[in-house]
């Protein structure tokens, strides 16, 4: 079975490049499942479900962070993708926690960047970017060539030489490249590790402090004009 992490900021079109891929991937005999994390509303398993007809689960953070919640709820998730007989799992995460890194190693990772988002998004979005496998523009019938051309260049410097798919993913241009992409990625395997550092964010905040100003809080902490250090017990 082949784990499938999709993130990226709301709005860019995660939700249809995976309709896109996961019609093709049915049309050639295999079996996907899906599972939507979210914040606190989400429909797009319903959507997967009537018109796929395939299994799908959906799990609402609430106060986690959702990348958080997808660390905690992954392991799960591949164990009820097994024992659908899954070929793919398909993941499509909220994407509201831009520091974050949600991919798992031995999955494909796939973040989702419209290109009508502002020419210095690939520099603003850190490790959802530079630890992703591959990146699916979407909207490129919304922009000039030259401004493809210098998008494209931003997410080469920001990420290297990743994979870069163009897309207008409503009418499924450029879907097919990303599919291959998918079926030429490893199978998943034990134990699941997540890629990269999990952000460092271990303070009263975190467990729910209100008050405003570092001087009201212990842990991970930092001043206006100084770097984080680490105060109190």
């Amino acid at each position: 079975m082949k784990v499938i992490v999709c993130a990226g900021p709301p709005t860019t079109g995660k939700t249809t490049v995976l309709k896109q891929i996961i019609k093709r991937i049915i049309h050639s005999g295999f079996r996907p499942v899906y599972l939507k994390v979210d914040v606190q509303y989400a429909v797009e398993d319903e959507i997967f479900k009537k018109e796929f007809g395939i299994p799908v689960k959906k799990v609402y953070s609430g106060e986690l962070c959702p990348d958080h919640c997808n660390v905690m709820v992954l392991g799960d998730a591949v164990d009820w993708a097994g024992r659908e007989k899954a070929d793919f799992l398909f993941v499509e995460t909220a994407g509201l926690c831009l520091r974050c890194s949600p991919y798992i190693v031995g999955s494909l990772g796939i973040v989702v960047l419209e290109a009508t988002s502002g020419m210095n998004l690939p520099r603003k979005i850190g490790p959802m970017l530079t630890l992703a496998d591959v990146v699916v523009v979407t909207k490129i019938d919304l922009i000039s060539q030259a401004e493809r051309e210098v998008f494209r260049a931003r997410i080469m410097s920001a990420a290297g030489d990743i994979a870069i798919c163009e897309t207008n993913a409503l009418y499924g241009i450029g879907i097919n490249a990303v599919v291959k992409k998918i079926h030429a990625s490893a199978a998943v395997s034990y134990p699941l590790t997540l890629r990269g550092n999990p952000p460092v964010g271990t303070c009263t905040v975190c467990v729910g402090k209100k008050e405003i100003g570092w001087q009201q809080h212990f842990g991970v902490v930092r001043p206006l004009e100084n770097e984080m250090f680490y105060r109190g017990e």
